[in-house]
């Protein structure tokens, strides 16, 4: 069956070629979102790698399976990107009428942008079981694709072909074309980098009662601009940003200068649940005068035992991307 899908679509039959690769579209996706931390270039460097494998095919010679060769592509497609100069550059503030605290850094990862979970459950077509489950959302969770983008590019798509998607380390030295040595050496040092980015607590489940009982509690909390309730869930250490700009905000104290000067402002907002990277995540849509309610961005919660570890808000350019509208209207 693949044998003849192959001659077909070496043929030229494009439809067979679709056939051949559209099994491990949306997880050559998630690779690439790893590899380069932007929901964008990740769909652009895999429209990249189905180009340059529809081309390549004639060459393919079967040493490997289709979705290693895939993979390998991928993984290189990547690499090129991350050495390109035009990724996305930093943004200034620009939220109207809200002057924002002093931030505690600036942040480098400006580029980085939320995954939808809609997507992410379209990796796999069997039934994900809770173990396994966890270790998807582990590996896609904002905090640790934040992690990756610091790790030089060897050393990411080594551990992230390794540790993420399982494959054998003869296996990724042949995709990277580098010895079995330099690629061991390379995820050891990876994996002690990340390890010392690693956060002590653990995530509540999706759904459970932990997970809804925060979140309710967020939505609460922020829709009627109660400083005091939003401040009570965060923890001593949260951490909030929000690329593409780069402020940063460490520590309670400073999270609450920014909220409070936020809600001083006067602003007021709805959130409409969605889900991105496997946490809980927020529409945040302004209200107006007029009734009409103006989507400002998104924001994506990181949560650690029971409260908020960090808070990440994105421009409202993704909402497009959840299925959220520009704007709501009036009730």
């Amino acid at each position: 069956m693949i044998g003849d899908l192959i001659s077909r679509a070496r043929a030229g039959d494009g439809g067979a070629f679709r056939e051949l690769t559209e099994p491990y579209r949306r997880e050559l996706q998630v690779h690439c979102y790893r590899m380069l931390g932007s929901f964008q270039d990740a769909e652009d460097a895999l429209q990249d790698t189905l180009l340059t494998a529809w081309q390549g095919l004639p060459g393919f010679e079967g040493r490997s399976s289709i979705r290693t060769w895939l993979y390998r592509i991928a993984t290189n497609r990547c690499l090129n990107a991350r050495r390109s100069t035009s990724r996305r550059q930093a943004k200034e503030w620009d939220v109207p009428n809200v002057e924002p605290p002093e931030p505690t850094r600036l942040g480098e990862i400006v580029w980085l942008q939320p995954f939808p979970d809609a997507l992410l459950e379209q990796t796999s077509t069997m039934p994900l079981g809770p173990e396994a489950k966890y270790e998807l959302t582990e590996s896609i969770s904002l905090a640790f694709v934040t992690a990756l983008q610091t790790l030089p590019p060897r050393q990411l798509a080594v551990l992230v072909l390794r540790d993420a998607l399982g494959f054998h380390a003869n296996e990724v030295a042949e995709m990277l074309d580098a010895s079995l040595d330099s690629v061991n050496s390379a995820l050891k040092r990876a994996r002690a980098t990340l390890q010392r980015k690693r956060s002590s607590g653990e995530p509540p489940g999706s759904g459970s009662p932990t997970e809804n009982a925060i979140v309710a509690k967020f939505v609460r909390a922020w829709e009627s601009a109660d400083l005091d309730a939003v401040v009570a869930l965060l923890t001593d250490d949260v951490f909030m940003s929000m690329p593409p700009i780069p402020f940063e905000y460490e520590g309670r104290a400073a999270v609450t200068r920014f909220c409070a000067n936020l809600f001083r402002a006067g602003r007021r907002f709805d959130l409409v649940p969605t889900r991105a990277n496997g946490q809980p995540a927020f529409g945040a849509y302004l209200r107006t005068p007029t009734g009409i309610r103006h989507g400002t961005g998104l924001y994506v919660l990181t949560l650690t035992d029971n409260q908020i570890s960090a808070m990440t808000r994105f421009d409202n350019t993704v909402l497009p991307w959840f299925g959220l509208p520009r704007s709501l209207p009036s009730r």
